[in-house]
């Protein structure tokens, strides 16, 4: 059973282990409330993971810590694991799905892990790390449905309360809820009336709807840019926490979470992770209720692959209205591209790319495309930009 004790002696294990996370304040992620950052993304290793694994591992029997210990992950229960079983001078064996993150495997074996790759998603690594267990006699360390790898995660409650006394409602990323469990626990034990509220990406919504439902649901496929919350199944423990402390689970879409990463680096000089951002999305695209109240978003990573980042980075530009791309259909004749170019100047857009495309059999003959990119400010821009076109003769085809 999870006691608040637990999650004290928790805190006291990992005082002098782990990162006590500073809260940032971030007006602009969205100026209807208060709205601080908990960077665990700064956190060792790049993730509140540590916390849970380093917890568990302390509590185990020396026959248990001769034997060593096996996980699974996506990247970041795998890199705390690993971390943790080195600081404890024992063995570690990581099973990972083939999927995850370069920059994630390299940093688990710097960690000191021997890694498995295992092909398909984190619940094939799930059931081969099972196998490996059985054979090998090693301790399995949960990534989120054990008691004490809940404790550990639980610690971070015990933080914010102590950081701020006037919370009003914290926002958590949720995968399989070890997360949401421990925090969720830990604050409303202490001040039942804090809000906590969970966000999972909408592409694999496993704890979100067996909520709802009330009961455990396994989704068929999981598909999302955040990659350490691509759970099929929640936990039999962390349903159950969830059901009894969490106020609500919503959903973010990709594009949304892209958004969130790029406002955190462009705000906060911040790198967050795919599954660390959706707590910011949520607050960003107002998916729960927190006008006039002081919020803490849970920034739960920041391991995020540099090819990946780079992809998020121009998804979140078109999200918020940083970059456009506009289709002109226009007659091919000397000056059309100067001018166009300079009405789209004298209304403060910048282009940064121009492709001319010859027309179709449906056009006049001397009529063509004009597809040009451009950098804007946000979308009221654009819409600047567009009727001015208009204004000027210019037909748009369509713009994203």
């Amino acid at each position: 059973m999870l006691t608040l004790d637990k999650i004290y002696h928790a805190s006291y294990v990992l005082k002098d282990v782990i990162r006590r996370t500073d809260l940032i304040i971030a007006p602009q992620i969205n100026p209807k409330a208060n709205i601080y950052l908990k960077p665990e993304n700064l956190q060792l290793t790049g993730s509140f993971k540590v916390r849970g694994s380093y917890y568990k591992i302390s509590q185990l029997s020396p026959e248990e810590k001769a034997k060593g210990v096996i996980a699974c992950s996506a990247g970041n229960h795998a890199q705390g694991v690993a971390l943790a079983a080195t600081k404890n001078g024992i063995r570690s064996t990581i099973c990972l799905p083939d999927c995850a993150p370069i920059s994630k495997i390299e940093a688990t074996k710097n960690y000191g892990a021997e890694i498995c790759l295992v092909e398909g998603v984190y619940d094939d690594a799930y059931q081969r790390a099972l196998e490996m267990r059985d054979e090998h006699g090693y301790t399995f360390i949960h990534p989120f449905d054990d008691i004490d790898v809940i404790a550990g995660q639980g610690t971070i409650g015990l933080e914010l309360l102590d950081q701020m006394k006037d919370i009003d409602a914290v926002i958590v990323p949720v995968g399989g809820g070890g997360l949401i469990s421990g925090v969720a626990f830990a604050i409303k034990s202490l001040n039942p009336k804090i809000k906590v509220y969970g966000v999972q990406s909408a592409g694999a919504p496993s704890m979100a709807n067996s909520l709802h439902n009330n009961k455990i649901e396994r989704l068929n496929k999981v598909s999302t840019i955040a990659d350490g919350i691509a759970v099929k199944e929640p936990g039999i423990n962390t349903f159950e926490l969830c059901s009894k402390y969490v106020d609500d689970i919503v959903t973010v879409t990709d594009d949304e979470v892209a958004a969130a990463i790029l406002s955190m680096i462009e705000h906060k000089k911040l790198i967050a992770e795919g599954a660390g951002a959706v707590s910011v999305a949520a607050a960003m695209f107002n998916k729960v209720p927190i006008e006039g109240k002081n919020v803490v978003c849970l920034v739960s990573g920041g391991n995020i692959d540099v090819n990946i980042l780079d992809r998020v980075i121009k998804r979140g530009l078109l999200t918020s209205g940083r970059t456009c791309m506009l289709t002109v259909e226009l007659i091919d004749k000397p000056g059309e591209l100067l001018n166009i170019s300079r009405i789209i100047a004298e209304n403060g857009g910048n282009v940064i790319g121009v492709h001319h495309e010859r027309t179709n059999a449906t056009m006049a003959i001397n009529g063509c495309f004009l597809r040009i990119n451009m950098e804007t400010r946000n979308f009221e821009q654009i819409e600047i930009i567009k009727k001015a076109l208009h204004e000027s003769g210019y037909k748009i085809c369509n713009h994203m």
